[in-house]
């Protein structure tokens, strides 16, 4: 076997750890970059999928149509039984149609695949002997990955070292309890739920850190071969399944149709081809073909503008469910704060400058230190082995900034106060290590210095200050100002052992006891600018804004305060534990603020609210939201977030501005009322046209449109709806969230349809009546009529106002449903027409067409305001599946398009 290599991860959880380091020619240090760059051009990305857009898949789907295809080989048919005329203009109609379709999906791949090119996952490995942050899908095996809380674990990985490590395992095993991890090898013939000695791709660190060699990439991992066989088809939104109800709704109208239309035919002893054709025709007339294509058009210009304002999605679909949010919880810090924590001064217990309680703090720090190549970082000739070798430097004098860790963490190191210091942490060196959880709200360290061995414990003050022996009323006094200003604090205790105890090397939960106070580290996190007015963009987008935060109350409180959020009660997570559901559903109502709050407490505040029906938003990026995001219907996350919570999410922000929130809300609103626009022109005109076909059919001694007309005219009415997703909507469309009611698409649809079939047996009237029409140029009258009422209705449509007077539609809109209207009217003249089986229409005509069509559009716009009375009912939401959470997170471990950089393909994309 050669280095590079996959080692499979039963066999190498069975061998000692430097064994497997070997084996796989790696060491202490991990890779170099230039031979984890040779491994990757061997090996290949460490991806289970590719997301390309491909143009025979998008071609194949526009083919799959059963309508189409039976329509295709009658037409076939009848070319070889002498209706060869008939057969090519129809042949020539459907490529177009299918064309049209085409070219508008594949654009829409091409959206969705610059669209995946900016969601980036990184992970930290050590190369060179330093720690980097590289992009998951570049892990070969060798690589030295260091894992901390929150992390997806981004291979097969062999643990060399852990600290308090336990993963959360059930993407893989089902099994909902965290699994304690060691770098002990097991047993021979493991199952996969016993693998202690490794962590699993796709599995999420709940607590503690460690490091590991990864064995496997790709496919070749335990999760991969999970993934691959589930496929790429992701549980579908409540949008796609009403498109799929609506499509069903038409197929049922169209076959009942399409039925009654043959057999009329052949009832009047027409040729069976012919009454073939005609049928088929009606039905495809009907039925939405372009719906995909609108519905796609209308998403990757949603996109497109998302990206212009920050806002990425992992599907095209999660726009739609964007905009159905009527109400948002979020997060605080980097939300409703600026996010750049800063340090600001430490105090003794008294409320006075104290130094050591600096000191102190930077001891017990996680932050990973970017330490120059020539000054490693050491672990301790003593220490144990299940102590991880990533301890934060300046325990030697290394002089590095802190390249990744918690924000806390990150600025205490970081603070110039902290600069002078650092030198002096050489006299301690660190023994034992217990990582902060959000169940403990604590982290330890133990060190020795010159005096003995000494616990150092930093975290939430109450949760320190419960596991001190005394704390005086004068440092409670000192901690509650700190609080009411409105800054985050951290507590900081500590306790010199003595005794058998002075010669431990371990520690445990267990030791954060007896402790002396020390005192506070005092952080400032102002108020984001522009929160308040994005907070007020909300409310009129009919979103509510709640807070759920792990901080103290009286600090989230006041910040909440300063921005102008609406007041009421705030819960505590110990108000949580003590409601049952209806008493936490009726607490929700009145609070706007959670504080203290430990991830199952999100999660279970997020479920009770949406089972009252709305659709619960939930903005987090930290490793304690997880929970929360999956349970949301849609969970949205920022670029910068952990890995952990960009997993949960649907929705990324490159930027955690509330504002770029509400412009997603808004295109999210945007597209649904444009794609609906689309589906009620379609129901009212296309059945009310199919309607009057089948009843002209029953009078007339021949057919009263011809199949090659009647697919000319559909490509022609789709034409120009395909500028539908450029369209204004009306700003009481965007003040609450619209949902997908089939019953309201059908009682449009039987309302709507006989209007625009008064009119067609109108010009049946004056054709036969006044014209004395035989079957070609009745046919023309009816094709112009048909087309100019069913491409005009859009402007009454697509507003519930006063058309054009109070709602304008958009340019691109105008000129296309125009442009289509001047095309059918022309047709007849042009040297196509005897072709098509057209003769150009008498003048006076165009003038009984104008008085129709100002007829019909005066009656649509009466019966729309009668129809509009009634207030469609609200369908519940509820989305998630169990693939759902292992889809999304396979997503992570995609590669990318191919040849072109994100930002370069989506910036292209943008200007179309």
């Amino acid at each position: 076997m050669t280095s590079e290599d996959a080692l499979d991860v039963t066999v190498a959880a069975g061998l000692p750890a430097a064994a497997v380091t070997a084996r796989l020619d790696s060491g202490d240090g991990g890779l170099s970059q230039a031979e984890a760059e040779r491994r990757l051009s061997t090996v290949g990305p460490n991806s289970l999928r590719t997301h390309k857009a491909r143009r025979l898949a998008v071609l194949v789907r526009q083919l799959r149509s059963p309508l189409l295809i039976l329509l295709a080989v009658t037409a076939a048919a009848s070319f070889f039984l002498g209706e060869s005329s008939d057969a090519l203009i129809i042949g020539v109609i459907l490529t177009a149609s299918v064309g049209l379709g085409f070219f508008n999906e594949y654009r829409a791949e091409r959206a969705a695949e610059a669209l995946h090119t900016q969601i980036r996952h990184r992970c930290l490995v050590r190369r060179d002997d330093r720690p980097r942050l590289v992009d998951v899908v570049t892990l070969v095996p060798g690589d030295v990955v260091v894992l901390r809380l929150g992390d997806v674990v981004p291979a097969d990985l062999r643990l060399v070292s852990t600290a308090g490590l336990e993963c959360e395992e059930s993407v893989l095993t089902g099994e909902s309890l965290p699994v304690a991890k060691t770098p002990e090898a097991v047993g021979p013939d493991p199952a996969l739920a016993e693998l202690s000695s490794c962590a699993l791709m796709g599995t999420v660190v709940h607590a503690g850190s460690g490091t590991g060699v990864v064995v496997a990439t790709g496919g070749r991992t335990e999760f991969g071969r999970i993934a691959l066989q589930l496929g790429e088809r992701h549980p579908e939104t409540e949008f796609q399944i009403g498109l799929r109800d609506f499509s069903m709704l038409l197929v049922r109208v169209a076959a009942a149709l399409t039925a009654a239309i043959f057999v009329i035919n052949l009832v009047l002893h027409r040729p069976v081809l012919d009454a073939l054709l005609f049928s088929l025709a009606i039905a495809v007339g009907i039925s939405p073909q372009l719906l995909p294509a609108v519905v796609s058009t209308s998403l990757a210009a949603g996109t497109r503008r998302l990206a212009q304002h920050k806002v990425l999605v992992k599907r095209l679909v999660c726009i739609e469910d964007l905009g159905d949010v009527d109400l948002l919880f979020t997060d605080k810090t980097g939300t409703l704060t600026e996010g750049r924590i800063s340090f600001v001064r430490s105090l003794g217990p008294d409320g006075r400058p104290a130094d050591h309680v600096l000191e102190l703090g930077l001891l017990c720090n996680e932050a990973v230190v970017d330490q120059p190549v020539d000054q490693p970082v050491d672990q301790p000739a003593d220490q144990p082995a299940d102590q991880p070798a990533d301890q934060p430097a300046g325990h030697d004098g290394g002089p590095g900034r802190a390249a990744s860790g918690n924000p806390l963490d990150v600025a205490l190191w970081d603070a110039p106060a902290a600069a002078s210091l650092r030198t002096g942490l050489a006299r301690f060196r660190r023994l034992a290590v217990v990582p902060f959880d959000h169940e403990r709200r604590a982290a330890s360290v133990l060190v020795e210095d010159g005096e003995g061995r000494l616990v150092v414990t930093k975290g939430a003050p109450e949760a320190v200050l419960e596991r001190c022996t005394a704390v005086t009323d004068e440092a409670r006094a000192v901690l509650d100002a700190e609080f009411a200003a409105g800054n985050r604090v951290v507590a900081v205790a500590t306790r010199r052992l003595s005794g058998a105890a002075a010669l431990q090397t371990t520690l445990t939960p267990a030791d954060e006891r007896d402790l002396t106070f020390e005192g506070l580290l005092v952080f400032l996190d102002p108020p984001k600018a522009g929160a308040s007015h994005a907070l007020e963009r909300l409310a009129r987008l009919g979103v509510t804004v709640k807070v759920l935060t792990g901080d103290n109350p009286a600090v989230a409180a006041k910040l909440c305060a300063d921005l102008g959020l609406p007041g009421g009660r705030v819960l505590t997570g110990r108000d949580v534990e003590a409601a049952d559901d209806v008493q936490l559903a009726a607490l929700i109502e009145q609070a706007t603020v959670f504080a203290r709050v430990s991830p199952e407490h999100k999660a279970r505040i997020v479920r009770t609210q949406r089972r009252g029906g709305l659709d619960v938003a939930f903005l987090g990026d930290g490793v304690n939201d997880a929970l929360a995001l999956h349970a949301a219907d849609v969970g949205i996350s920022v670029e910068a977030a952990t890995d952990v919570a960009k997993d949960a999410a649907d929705v990324l922000l490159l930027e955690k501005k509330l504002d770029i929130l509400a412009d997603g809300v808004t295109q999210g609103r945007q597209i649904f009322a444009n794609t609906m626009k689309y589906v009620l022109m379609g129901t009212s005109s296309n059945f009310g046209n199919m309607f009057s076909a089948a009843a002209a059919s029953a009078f007339l001694p021949f057919l009263p449109m011809l199949p090659s007309q009647i697919l000319l005219n559909n490509l022609l009415y789709d034409s120009s709806q395909l500028a539908i997703p450029t369209d204004h909507v009306d700003a009481e469309q965007l003040r609450r969230p619209s949902r997908w009611d089939v019953s309201l698409i059908r009682r449009f649809m039987l309302f709507f349809g006989p209007i625009s079939s008064v009119f067609d047996f109108v010009t049946f009237g004056v054709m036969l009546g006044v014209f004395h029409a035989g079957p070609p140029l009745f046919r023309t009258g009816w094709f112009v009529e048909s087309l100019a009422t069913q491409v005009l209705v859009v402007f009454a449509i697509r507003t519930r106002r006063v058309p054009f007077l109070r709602s304008r539609p958009s340019l691109p809109l105008l000129l296309a449903a125009l442009g289509v209207v001047t095309v059918g009217a022309v047709i007849p003249v042009t040297p196509l027409a005897p072709v098509l089986g057209f003769q150009p229409l008498p003048g006076p005509f165009f003038l009984a067409l104008a008085l129709m069509v100002v007829a019909y559009l005066a009656l649509i716009e009466l019966g729309k305001r009668r129809f509009y009375r009634a207030v469609p009912a609200r369908l519940p939401g509820g989305r998630r599946s169990p693939a759902h959470r292992t889809h999304r997170r396979a997503h992570r471990f995609t590669t990318r398009a191919a040849l072109t950089p994100g930002r370069t393909a989506l910036r292209r994309l943008a200007r179309r």
